[in-house]
């Protein structure tokens, strides 16, 4: 019986076997987290009616090249925070999106239930039907026409 022998490349050897085999005990490169704010602008067009049907339909429409659009405000989509007041700063959705929600919400006020005036009466409603083809019908799946 014999056998072959070949010489092994140190990419086939157990050298490349250990490197991709213990890679995760390596010190992992960190990327850094990319804090720039994303510039919207709210703008005011003047339209055709054919185009504000398609508009209104779609959510968008094309604009003709050269057109000129009054821009009412600048701001960033993350934060919602003015171009003015937040320009050269790192952007707060990036880094902490609790003021967009409101604050920490262990923190918060819990929301007060409405109190009923004095001379208030409860009057008990039918039951609301919100499963299976009643309810499609009824107008509690999609809206009423």
């Amino acid at each position: 019986m014999t056998t072959a022998t070949a010489p092994i490349s140190s990419k086939a050897g157990r050298s490349h076997l250990q490197e991709t085999l213990f890679s995760w005990l390596a010190p992992a490169q960190e990327d850094k987290q990319d804090l720039s704010h994303v510039w919207v602008v709210a703008a005011e067009i003047v339209v055709q009616p054919k185009i504000a049907k398609v508009a209104d339909y779609r959510g968008s429409f094309k604009a003709a090249e050269g057109l000129r659009i009054d821009a009412l405000e600048v701001y960033c989509k993350g934060c919602r925070r003015p171009y003015d007041e937040v320009t050269g700063r790192d952007c707060t959705a990036k880094i902490d999106n609790r003021h967009l929600i409101g604050g920490d919400r262990s923190t918060r006020a819990k929301r007060k239930i409405p109190v009923p005036p004095t001379n208030a009466r409860l009057v008990p409603g039918g039951r609301i039907q919100r499963r299976g083809i009643d309810a499609y019908v009824g107008g509690v799946s999609r809206p009423p026409r």
